[in-house]
């Protein structure tokens, strides 16, 4: 092996890269997730009537 240096890493590492779908899938977990709760809260205040929850 003389006169080889050593072989460059790559730029990103295709593990830990997100694409932009992968990424919205997240934001939409916490979407879903955050009007549950809010909704949870709806109800549990008495905004949200009886007559309204199946």
């Amino acid at each position: 092996m003389s006169g080889t240096g050593p072989t460059p890493a790559p730029d990103s590492d295709p593990e830990q890269s997100t694409s932009t779908e992968e990424r919205w899938a997240v934001n939409e977990d916490w979407l879903a997730t955050a009007v549950g709760l809010i909704l949870l809260a709806l109800i549990l205040a008495g905004v949200i009537t009886n007559g309204l929850v199946p």
